[in-house]
């Protein structure tokens, strides 16, 4: 696909102003420009009132000041300060540089991206002619279009669909199918934004994570779970293998004591996200990441691969993490380290540590090749561009597994 499209970006940072979070869908808008589009970045505060979260407080509301000023930073630190808005449904209100403009912007736009799909496609944007749907919680999301009408029928206001479930389709992937046509796709990575540097061997292993983002859902008498369902089997891991094991920690409700004298050490979730460049600090401190994946991912085998831990390779750091599948596409030598079991994770941990300058350097070359942005974006753009084969529409969803609403 030839450069200079235009292109909107639907994004959650905003309302959700996080570190993490934010990078999520930064690095789309630094690919983008990379390749040499014209973007700009739309988020629609939805129809909910307590849509607006406030990480210090910990509380959710309607209020976007907390999350606007968030975001002016962010873009303009990034070179975007020109080229975003909000809209606020709740005060029929626009926000940002562009929000007097963004509807003119819409008018003569290529695409919209829907990153997560956490906005609502208004009139305003349903007239754009290609618009794209970015799943990057597979399981979750297919469940969610099997149980709730509203939110199939929102998916299907788009004209391309793409999952980080890459294995989707694939034989032994257990995604429930929701009758839509997902394509595969991973995280884009700004490498640029991620230098690699200088090996950290007497750091820590560490993640950050939420213990339970949401509750575990349950669709054709499965189950699937969050990662407070993961963690507890690796608890004992640090009585294993020489860490240390630091855990930022995010959400509620886990289990402070028993984590801690189980030999992790547990800092503030929410200190550690601060904004994008206090995350990417405590990323680049790490030796290296050890973390679980959810419950859901693991269990259907989705193929799943982190964006935090893409971050973490591309800085030069290697990965120790559950494995959801993404083996049968990605498979290094070395830089990736991957496990199952409590004993497998024990024996990746003892192999980084014992070569970890090897690792250390191949994690950055499994960055660059798989996830740079320029290459996943690319080929994203070229696929939402070709017409879906007729076999692929959008179909309804098996009678044994209709959306009851």
């Amino acid at each position: 696909m030839a450069s200079g499209l235009r292109i909107v970006l639907l994004g959650y940072i905003v309302r959700c102003p996080v570190g993490g979070m934010a990078w999520s869908h930064l690095m789309y808008l630094l690919g983008l420009s990379e390749l040499g589009h014209d973007v700009y970045f739309l988020e629609d505060s939805g129809d909910h009132a307590d849509g607006c979260y406030d990480p210090v407080a910990g509380v959710n509301g309607a209020d976007p000041t907390t999350g606007l000023a968030f975001a002016a930073d962010a873009f303009s630190r990034l070179g975007f300060a020109d080229r975003w808005s909000y809209y606020d449904a709740h005060q029929s209100r626009w926000h940002g540089p562009v929000g007097d403009r963004m509807c003119e912007i819409l008018a003569g736009a290529d695409m919209v991206i829907n990153v997560g799909g956490a906005n609502l496609l208004r009139p305003w944007v349903e007239a754009v002619p290609i618009r794209v749907l970015i799943d990057q919680d597979p399981v979750f999301t297919q469940v969610a279009h099997l149980t709730h009408v509203g939110k199939r029928t929102e998916a299907l206001k788009h004209t391309a669909f793409f999952t980080f479930g890459e294995n989707f389709g694939r034989t032994g992937c257990t995604i429930p199918d929701d009758g839509l046509p997902w394509q595969p796709t991973r995280h884009p990575i700004a490498i640029a934004q991620w230098p690699q540097q200088q090996p950290e061997p007497g750091g820590a292993f560490t993640t950050v994570m939420q213990w339970q983002s949401y509750p575990a859902v349950e669709h054709s008498e499965r189950r699937f779970g969050t990662k407070s369902a993961t963690l507890i089997e690796f608890l004992d891991l640090p009585g294993r293998v020489r860490g240390p094991f630091e855990i930022a920690m995010g959400g509620f409700g886990f289990p402070t004591e028993r984590i801690a004298e189980a030999g992790w050490r547990l800092v503030n979730g929410v200190s550690v996200s601060a904004d994008p460049w206090v995350y990417r600090r405590y990323i680049q401190s790490a030796k290296a990441e050890f973390s679980v994946a959810k419950h859901g991912y693991v269990v259907t085998r989705s193929g799943w691969f982190s964006e935090r831990s893409a971050c973490y390779l591309a800085s030069g750091r290697p990965v120790v993490v559950q494995d959801t599948g993404f083996t049968t596409w990605l498979a290094p030598e070395a830089g990736v380290l991957t496990f199952s079991d409590p004993e497998q994770a024990a024996m990746a941990v003892a192999r980084v540590n014992a070569d970890y300058a090897r690792h250390a350097q191949a994690a950055r070359a499994v960055a660059v090749e798989w996830f740079d942005a320029r290459r996943v974006l690319g080929r994203l753009i070229e696929q939402s561009f070709a017409p879906l084969p007729r076999s692929a529409e959008p179909a309804a969803p098996p009678p044994d597994r209709a959306a009851r609403g």
